[in-house]
C-alpha cells in the first residue's frame, strides 16, 4: 500500500511537471477596464486602458526598490524615471508611460502592480491643494482563474517599501475602482 502511494505521489509530481499551471496574466497584455470613483454624493464612471509589453527586469526591479528601501520616496522616484517603459496607463484624455511592473502570486490569485513616473491625474474639490509629493500613478489588479480583474489606481499617489516591491502609501484624493475581464475590450 506504502508503495502504491509512493507511485501516486510520483505520477502526480510528473504530470505537474509535463503541465505546469497557466498563469492567470501573459505579456503583452491589454485591458479595457470600468473605472469607477466615488466622492461624497458624486460618482464617475470611465473607462481605463493599459498595455502592459512586459514585467520590468529583475535588476531593474532591485534599482528601484533598494531605492526606495533605503533612500526614501524621492530617491525611488529619482531612480524609477530614467527606467525603460514597459506599458501605459491611459484615459480617454491624457496617457502616463509604466516604468514598474510587478507580478506576484496572491493566495489563489494573480497580482499586478504597475507604476507610472508621473501622475494620471489630480482631482481635488480645493484647487489650491498642494500636489507636491503626488508625483506617481499607482495601480494595483488582482486577476483570478476566471480571467476576472479587480484592483485600484491612485491617479496621484506616493508609495511606500513592501516585502515584495512597492505598495501604496497615499494618495492625493479618493481611489478609483477597477473592474474588468482579461480578454475581453
Amino acid at each position: 500500500m506504502r508503495a502504491g502511494r509512493l507511485v501516486l505521489s510520483a505520477a502526480a509530481a510528473l504530470l505537474l511537471a509535463a503541465f505546469p499551471l497557466r498563469a492567470a496574466v501573459t505579456y503583452p497584455l491589454a485591458l479595457t477596464l470600468d473605472a469607477q470613483l466615488n466622492s461624497g454624493v458624486t460618482t464617475v464612471t470611465s473607462k481605463l486602458t493599459l498595455r502592459v509589453e512586459r514585467l520590468m527586469v529583475e535588476t531593474s526591479r532591485t534599482v528601484v526598490t533598494d531605492a526606495l528601501r533605503y533612500g526614501g520616496y524621492s530617491n525611488f522616484v529619482n531612480a524609477l524615471r530614467p527606467m525603460p517603459v514597459v506599458g501605459t496607463i491611459a484615459t480617454q484624455s491624457h496617457k502616463v508611460e509604466i516604468c514598474y511592473a510587478c507580478e506576484e502570486q496572491d493566495g489563489a490569485n494573480r497580482r499586478l502592480v504597475l507604476v507610472a513616473d508621473k501622475p494620471l491625474f489630480f482631482l481635488s474639490a480645493e484647487p489650491a491643494k498642494a500636489k507636491t509629493g503626488y508625483e506617481l500613478t499607482v495601480v494595483d489588479l488582482r486577476f483570478d482563474a476566471n480571467g476576472a480583474v479587480t484592483g485600484s489606481m491612485a491617479g496621484a499617489a506616493r508609495v511606500k517599501p513592501s516585502p515584495n516591491g512597492v505598495v501604496l502609501a497615499d494618495y492625493a484624493e479618493s481611489l478609483v475602482e477597477l473592474k474588468g475581464t482579461v480578454g475581453q475590450p
